[in-house]
C-alpha cells in the first residue's frame, strides 16, 4: 500500500475518532504525498459515514440498556481499554 493510501485510510479514521489534532496532521501528510483536495474530501466523508453510522448504533445500545435490564448481561470481565 503507497503512502497516499495510507494517509486517506488516516484521514478516514481520524474523523471516526474524532481527533481533529490527528485530521489536520494526515491532511497536510496527504498533501505532500500528492493527494487531490477531491480525494481528501472523499475519505473525510467516508470517515463522516463510519462515525455517524458507530454513534447511532451506541446510542441505540445504551437507549435499550437504559429502558431494560440488560445491563446484567453485560460482561464485566473484558477490558475496553479506556482506563488506560
Amino acid at each position: 500500500m503507497d503512502n497516499k493510501i495510507k494517509e486517506l485510510i488516516a484521514i478516514g479514521a481520524s474523523i471516526s475518532a474524532n481527533c481533529q489534532p490527528c485530521l489536520e496532521y494526515h491532511i497536510g501528510k496527504a498533501t505532500e504525498y500528492g493527494v487531490s483536495e477531491q480525494e481528501i474530501k472523499e475519505a473525510i466523508e467516508v470517515g463522516t459515514l463510519v462515525r455517524r453510522g458507530a454513534a447511532a448504533k451506541m446510542d441505540k445500545f445504551a437507549t435499550s440498556l437504559r429502558k431494560s435490564s440488560d445491563t446484567e448481561k453485560i460482561k464485566t470481565d473484558s477490558e475496553c481499554g479506556c482506563n488506560k
